[in-house]
């Protein structure tokens, strides 16, 4: 009898091993995504443990895995329990990480003016509808626009030395725009930056996060400088509109974090074309492709185009992002997407860098 049942389970798992993660590209079982199998009278459960809440293909895994299974002899029913437990950035020599944050993520552009803040926002509050633990920190000391776009007002306070963050649409934010008034420029060298990004890093209770956003200055600066050099930063995004100027400043920043040795995750393309409301025709106002070119000529992922829409303004100037007010809408699919496809490439990063210290 307890052959019988060794033998099933064994044909369960190789059934589970036909099922793989398309993104990862290796099956269910080698990446222990399987959990708590148990067998009782034909009727089998067990749980699939994701790297992320934010897996676009979620549901299909399911069924791909009820589907294996019920394919062998003896079983008679297939419960599936879904959750996900999102993976950590390994850590790096001689930088000092967040506790509880698991993944830190910098968000950048090389130029301005290219909706690098309004991308990091909607991506923030697309990753937090899908479950995860979300953080981000505004990192722009210059021009923090991240509350008024996250629709939050106030200041923090302390409690038991530690900066508590402010928070709207599950996701914690900390910006020195929490700390000034509207219209108080500041006019600080490159020391009080440097020192202020270390406050906001590591004298602010995060609390247990999967991603840390960074929404950061143009350019390829100070801040940029003392983020790379003192954090591990697991990846970066970066942000493009798809006309050749600011392509220009984009490669400029992907060749920076690869100075530096960080990931490249990905680019967007934002404003990527306009469509009439009226006649559905497309646009390229800012040309189109360039985004998608500059990801393959460096060998980085795509992920996505973003549109030029009214309601991503609005959003923006309302403090009410568009994938919160209209999330069915293709602008705000938009971002979900880019959402899914940055916590994939998260993971895919994540098991290949504990793959290459298993090696070494």
């Amino acid at each position: 009898m307890a052959n019988e049942r060794k033998d099933l389970e064994q044909a369960i798992l190789d059934a589970l091993r036909t099922v793989k993660d398309p993104d990862l590209n290796k099956d269910i079982v080698s990446l222990n995504f399987v959990k708590d199998l148990t067998i009782e009278e034909g009727k089998v459960s067990f749980t699939i443990e994701l790297t992320t809440p934010a897996c676009p293909v979620k549901t299909e895994m399911e069924q791909w895995a009820r589907d294996a299974v019920m394919g062998v002899s003896g079983v008679r029913e297939v419960k599936i329990r879904m959750t996900s437990s999102v993976s950590r950035g390994t850590a790096a020599a001689g930088k000092q990480g967040i506790p509880g944050v698991k993944n830190i993520i910098a968000v950048g552009s090389g130029k301005g003016g290219v909706g690098k803040s309004t991308v990091t926002v909607n991506l923030a509050v697309a990753l937090a509808q899908t479950g995860a633990s979300v953080g981000l920190l505004d990192a722009d000391i210059y021009g923090p626009n991240i509350p008024l776009m996250m629709g939050i007002a106030g200041r923090p306070h302390a409690l038991d030395d530690r900066i508590q963050t402010l928070s709207n649409y599950d996701v914690r934010v900390m910006s020195m725009g929490f700390l000034t008034s509207d219209d108080t420029p500041l006019i600080w060298r490159g020391p009080m930056l440097h020192s202020v990004i270390q406050q906001f890093l590591h004298q602010v209770d995060w609390g247990e996060l999967d991603y840390l956003l960074i929404d950061l200055p143009p350019g390829t600066g100070d801040v940029q400088l003392s983020l790379t050099q003192t954090v591990p930063l697991m990846g970066a995004v970066i942000v493009s509109t798809p006309q050749d100027v600011a392509l220009q400043d984009a490669r400029k920043a992907i060749l920076m974090f690869r100075q530096v040795r960080v990931e490249i995750l990905g680019i967007v393309e934002n404003m990527s074309y306009f469509q009439c409301p009226k006649c559905n025709e497309r646009t390229p106002i800012f040309s189109h492709g360039g985004g998608a070119a500059t990801a393959a000529k460096y060998d980085v992922p795509f992920l996505g185009e973003v549109p030029i829409d009214v309601s991503i303004r609005e959003g923006g100037d309302s403090g009410k992002p568009v994938v919160v007010t209209n999330p069915d809408s293709p602008v705000a699919q938009a971002f979900a997407q880019i959402a899914e496809r940055v916590a994939a490439q998260v993971s895919i990063a994540n098991i290949n860098n504990a793959n290459t210290m298993i090696i070494e």
